[in-house]
Formats: structure tokens, sequence, C-alpha cells
């Protein structure tokens, strides 16, 4: 495999699946099958795919309440998240922001994900490079965030 995918061996810490993955000119593909199309296979998007199977297979998460790589407008600068899921009644869940598995979380990682987060105002963060996992939890009243160990279970009502 050549030295590009190199992460390909590595084993995440999620749960393997089964991808589908295809080899064009020598440039691979995933596809993603909420938005049922064949992507770029890079480190993130690896750490993507991933989550995505997670968190629909093992937290039964609905499908069709992910956002996924949306612009949002943060002090006149056009940022995109990565993934944003939204709870029954359309409002913003869990932001997750993906990085490549050689990527150390830091607290300029989680700061990234809070600055996006006031323009979304989800109850949930998260932030996954494939093989750690930092989730917080936004107290709407102080404003400050608190870690926990597990992504947030999917709640039927808020």
């Amino acid at each position: 495999m050549a030295d590009n995918y190199v992460f390909l061996e590595e084993p995440l810490n999620l749960p393997p699946y089964d991808y589908q993955i295809k080899d064009e000119e020598g440039k691979l593909s995933i596809f993603d099958p909420l938005r049922k199309k064949f992507l770029i296979l890079t480190p993130e998007e690896w750490v993507r795919q991933h989550l995505i199977n997670y968190l629909i297979f093992y937290k039964k998460y609905p499908k069709s309440l992910f956002s996924m790589e949306k612009g949002i407008k943060y002090n006149l600068l056009l940022k995109r998240f990565d993934i944003l899921i939204l709870d029954r009644e359309a409002s913003p869940f869990l932001l997750v922001e993906c990085k490549a598995p050689t990527i150390k979380l830091s607290q300029k990682t989680a700061e990234q994900i809070a600055v996006y987060n006031k323009s979304i105002g989800a109850r949930y963060l998260a932030i996954s490079n494939g093989l750690q996992h930092i989730c917080l939890e936004l107290d709407q009243v102080s404003g400050t965030y608190t870690q926990f160990r597990e992504f947030p279970e999917f709640q039927k009502q808020n």
C-alpha cells in the first residue's frame, strides 16, 4: 500500500465495519453512506466514516439527523464543521470534529470546536482522531464545558 495510505493499517479505537473503498487512477475513495457517494480517502475521512458508523450502528443515532461538512459563519469568517447531529426537534445535539490519527488532541483542538459551537449551540461536543475521543457537555447557564468519557446517548426527547 502506498505511503499515503499507511493510516489504513493502524487500527482505530472504533469498531471495524464493512466499508467500501475504490481505487481510481491510484487515488482511493471511501463510500459515505449518508451522502451516498465516494469521497477522497484522507486520514480525517477515514476517522469520520468510522465515527459515523459507530454513532449510527452502536449508539443508534438516526441517519436522517446527521449534517455533514457544512459551512458556518463566525466573526465574519467562514468555517466548516465535520459532523452535526440534530435532536428530534431539529436543534443541534452533538457537534463532532474529526482529526487524522496522527493529530494529537489538545486544548487548542477543543477550543476550535467550542468556537464553532458559539454559532451552532449544540449541547454536546466531541473531538476524535480515531484513537482518542474527547466528549464535552455544555452547561447552558454558565457556558462552561464538562468532559465525560463516552459519546452521549441519543435522546428521543430533550
